[in-house]
Parts: structure tokens; C-alpha cells; sequence
């Protein structure tokens, strides 16, 4: 059984050439602590004698121990003892990359994320453990340790062991492509004992891909592929009135296109600009296809089946879901919420003029049909996320822990996916609020505690 202790720094020098830690009398002796034990902090795992003490609760460790490991005054952390290795666990202690550091902003070191980097920092304070933020530039496999920034009244940098657990939040493929990263991951996975989650992005055709081999899950895909040419583009359009052309590592619905058959062989174009959707008319799909074929040359897209979706005073509906590990290991929905696309908009993201709401309230005002039970439909959602996530964790070789999920539903009740976000915005969906701990970021720290059994 582990216990939450406060650290504690004293002055007092090294015994006979040992670190020193005091622990508090009932806790030595009720775990029948032994006067010299292995103490193991992340990567970093050295002898330490062991003192008792009536007075201090928590953990009091010698200066230079707290020095060695990177712990300060004041900073929380669990503590276990495992007898049969004679070892004092002290964790969990957790890295997250992040993308890159804004040197103009000292306080702000991670831009629009930093609000999120000190929740996560503050509901890790509260169960025990220890957290810091390290970037691609300060990985370095030659040592053993690594340079990060912490969160404690101030944001400040200090040299830490390699971690018990890494979440990655590299929000851009360039920076998890680097070679360092990859080794530093891979290094990380190969150690009994450490772990990775949200090892990569997938893009839209990998997740595609991966949930069309389970039978089970395919009634919520709508027919998508890697598009590759005019026939494709044809025959998508033959068999379905619209069709969305998606860059496979697009997000915030950039670059997003919709193509809609019309009567009479004609064709609409729409595309989703920053302030406005912008229309064109075509008499024939080659002529779509010509106008198209410069910027669809350009990189990769997803060619998907366009579905209909329920509206609210004729503005389409759609629902994202943040599915996450909880502190049991098991797939569960943390929150899910409406979106309701703009005026005059393709897409429902709130940087293209979407706006939020509670999935009960968006139920009521759509053009779901009468006889359907809107609890009933919330719970099919909340189903289909954690079917989807299950599925794709199955069949996937890489550990994450959560996904955004998005959804669109029919007027008919039937549920589709549109697409599965694996590095979910934290500065979406749902706001910061002072002092107040988020249940995703709550769940992700249970979930951390639950890999290292702390």
C-alpha cells in the first residue's frame, strides 16, 4: 500500500556516506522498514539509510538526496515499500514532451497549453507525484537524466531522472519524427516497468484502416479511403450524393472540402474558409475535378462518405466525445458534448464559428425523430465511443489512453464516426475554470497511477 507524502528538505549531511530519508515512526514501523534500503525514483535507484522521526510527517530527505533526485520543498509524492527487493518506490514521476517552449513568455512557456501543463501539474499534486515538461531539444541519450520544466509557484527548470511514465503531446509530426524522440521512446518502451501512451498521431486513413477489421464496428463507418485520382472522386460520387475530401493529417477542419451531386448532373463544391464557406457551381464533375486537381495534388486527402446529419434550425449537429482510461485501465467516456456548425458552414469546430452544447439540449431542438427516446441516444453515442476506442486500441500495436472521438447521428438514430482525434485539443470542448481540476485531466493522472500501482 502506498502513502502521499509531503517532501521535506533538511540540511542535515550524508551518514557514513549514505543519503538519508526520515519517515515518520508508525508508517517505519508499520511497513517494517530496515535501516538501509535500495531507494528508486524514476531511472534513478541508489542506497539510502533510513531514520525515524515522531515529529515531521510526510518524507524528509537529506539536501544533496533531494538534489540528486530533483525533489523540492513542498512537492507531493507516494511512497511504497517492497520488501522483497528491499526497495522504498518513490513515484510516480512523469514526463510529457511537449512541442516547443515560447522564450517571450516566461510564464506562459508552453503559449496556449501552459493553463493546461499546471492543471495537470496541480491534480498530480493532489494524488501524489511528481511532473515535468521536457521538448525534442532537451532529449539527450547519452545521459541519464533529463532537463524539464516544473510547475511550482512559478514555473522553473531542473534536472530530473528518465521518468516512470511518458505522455506524449507533441502536437506536430515533424517534432515525433525526430530521430532523438524516436529512440528516446523506444527506449522507454523496453524498460520492465516504464511506459508510453499516445506514442503517435494516426492519421484519418490509419484509423479507418484499423476499426474496418473489426466486424463489430464497421456499422459506424461510413465508406472512406485514401483518395487517389478522378475515378475514385467518380465513384464515390455515384454511389453517395456527397462525398467530404479530408487532408489525412488536417485538423480544426482545415482544408476540408464537400462535393454534392445535384440534379440534373450538376455539382457543388464547398470548402471551409477561416470566416466564410466558400461556393462553386460546376455543369460536370470533370470540371469540379479540374478545378480541384492542383490543390488535391498537393498532399494527402481522405475521400469519405457524407451522411446526413441532424440539425437545429438547419445548422448540422455533430458530437465529440473524450474517451479515456480511467483508474481501472478500462475505456470509459469522460465527457461528451454537441456542436453545432456555424451559419453558412461546412464544419462544426468552434474556429470555424461552431458553438457548443449539452447533448440533451442539442437532442431536443434537432430534427431527431419524435419517437425516439433522447437518453436512449445519448447512451448509443456513449456507446459507440467506447466500442470505437476499444477497437482501435485492439488493433493497434502502440499504447494511448485517450482519444476524441467525433460523431454524427442520423435523423433515423443511426450513429456514424467521422473521425478519431489521437492528440485531443486541451483547449477545446471544455474550459478551464481557476482552481477547479477538469475530469479529463482528473482521469488522465488516475490512469497514471493506475500503470505504476501506485
Amino acid at each position: 500500500m502506498s502513502k502521499k507524502w509531503t517532501v521535506h528538505i533538511a540540511n542535515a549531511q550524508p551518514l557514513h556516506g549514505q543519503h538519508t530519508v526520515l519517515i515518520h515512526s508508525t508508517t517505519l514501523k508499520a511497513w517494517k522498514l530496515p535501516e538501509q534500503v535500495q531507494l528508486q525514483f524514476g531511472s534513478e535507484r541508489l542506497p539510502v539509510s533510513v531514520q525515524s522521526t515522531k515529529g515531521t510527517k510526510g518524507i524528509t530527505l537529506s539536501a544533496s538526496l533531494a538534489q540528486t533526485l530533483g525533489l523540492h520543498q513542498g512537492m507531493t509524492i507516494c511512497g511504497k515499500y517492497l520488501p522483497a527487493s528491499r526497495t522504498l518506490r518513490l513515484g510516480p514521476l512523469v514526463a510529457v514532451m511537449m512541442s516547443r517552449t515560447y522564450s517571450s513568455a516566461e510564464q506562459r512557456p508552453f503559449a496556449s497549453n501552459t493553463a493546461f501543463c499546471e492543471e495537470l501539474t496541480e491534480a498530480m499534486r493532489m494524488m501524489g507525484g511528481i511532473i515535468y515538461f521536457i521538448t525534442p531539444r532537451d532529449i539527450d541519450s547519452k545521459k541519464s537524466t533529463l532537463q524539464g520544466r516544473y510547475f511550482q509557484h512559478g514555473w522553473k527548470q531542473g534536472s530530473f531522472p528518465l521518468p516512470d511514465v511518458v505522455y506524449n503531446r507533441l502536437t506536430s509530426r515533424k517534432y515525433e519524427n525526430l530521430a532523438k524522440v524516436q529512440q528516446f521512446m523506444n527506449e522507454i518502451k523496453q524498460q520492465p516497468g516504464r511506459f508510453l501512451f499516445n506514442e503517435r498521431y494516426l492519421d484519418k486513413t490509419d484509423v479507418f484502416a484499423a476499426l474496418n477489421q473489426d466486424p463489430a464496428i464497421r456499422k459506424y463507418l461510413p465508406e472512406s479511403h485514401l483518395y487517389q485520382n478522378y475515378d475514385m472522386l467518380k465513384r464515390m460520387l455515384q454511389r453517395h450524393a456527397t462525398v467530404f475530401i479530408k487532408p489525412i493529417s488536417g485538423s480544426l477542419g482545415k482544408g476540408i472540402l464537400r462535393i454534392d451531386r445535384q440534379a440534373g448532373g450538376t455539382y457543388v463544391c464547398q470548402s471551409a474558409g477561416l470566416s466564410r464557406t466558400r461556393r462553386s457551381h460546376f455543369t460536370s464533375l470533370k470540371k469540379c475535378y479540374q478545378s480541384l486537381s492542383g490543390k488535391l495534388s498537393s498532399r494527402k486527402y481522405q475521400i469519405q462518405q457524407g451522411v446526413t446529419l441532424i440539425q437545429a434550425s438547419g445548422r448540422p449537429i455533430d458530437f465529440r466525445a473524450v474517451v479515456q482510461k480511467n483508474q481501472a485501465g478500462k475505456w470509459s467516456v469522460t465527457s461528451i458534448v454537441a456542436r453545432i456548425s456555424g451559419n453558412d458552414s461546412i464544419v462544426s469546430n468552434l474556429a470555424r464559428g461552431g458553438t457548443l452544447s449539452r447533448v440533451k439540449e442539442a437532442l431536443l431542438k434537432s430534427n431527431l425523430s419524435a419517437a425516439l427516446s433522447k437518453e436512449k441516444m445519448r447512451a448509443r453515442l456513449q456507446r459507440a465511443s467506447v466500442d470505437i476506442a476499444a477497437a482501435l486500441e485492439k488493433q493497434l500495436s502502440e499504447h494511448y489512453a485517450e482519444f476524441g472521438i467525433d460523431l454524427a447521428m442520423e435523423p433515423s438514430g443511426r450513429v456514424w464516426l467521422i473521425e478519431v482525434n489521437t492528440k485531443p485539443s486541451k483547449n477545446d470542448n471544455t474550459p478551464l475554470t481557476e482552481g477547479k481540476i477538469r475530469p479529463s485531466v482528473r482521469k488522465c493522472v488516475q490512469y497514471i497511477h493506475y500503470l505504476t500501482n501506485e
